[in-house]
């Protein structure tokens, strides 16, 4: 079964959006791959990191020209009130509260924002939801 490692975000300041998922979520640093390009956490049975513009010239990319979502983020909350909760830490975090705590149309809750680059994420709780 192939899993997935990591995800990344391009982001002009690694530490400041590092220090936002990290504060917001309770990741822990792997301090070992710290770089001026990259900040990297583990996330469960992943990881998320954040690289500098420099690392597009590193890996061989461009950056991406437009409007336009390209990624949406997932962390999923162990209930329903850790979703609201994790929301409102979101905004006071500098986040942008997109759509509010809702029950999916297939039984989960979660809410929709933008961190503070403007990326959206989603907070979600897949169990089910009354």
């Amino acid at each position: 079964m192939i899993t997935l490692a990591y995800t990344n975000i391009f982001t002009a300041d690694i530490d400041r959006l590092a220090n936002f998922y990290g504060e917001l979520f309770g990741l822990d640093e792997i301090v070992e791959s710290r770089s001026p390009l990259f900040r990297g956490f583990t996330a469960g049975g992943s990881s998320i990191g954040f690289s500098a513009p420099g690392a597009y010239d590193l890996l061989g990319l461009s950056p991406q020209e437009g409007p336009g979502d390209r990624v949406l983020q997932t962390f999923d909350a162990p209930d329903a009130d850790t979703v609201s909760t994790l929301t409102e830490k979101a905004i006071a975090l500098g986040a942008t509260l997109v759509k509010e705590p809702f029950k999916t149309y297939y039984g989960w809750f979660q809410s929709v924002l933008r961190d503070p680059d403007g990326n959206a994420f989603r907070i979600n709780f897949r169990g089910k939801f009354e």
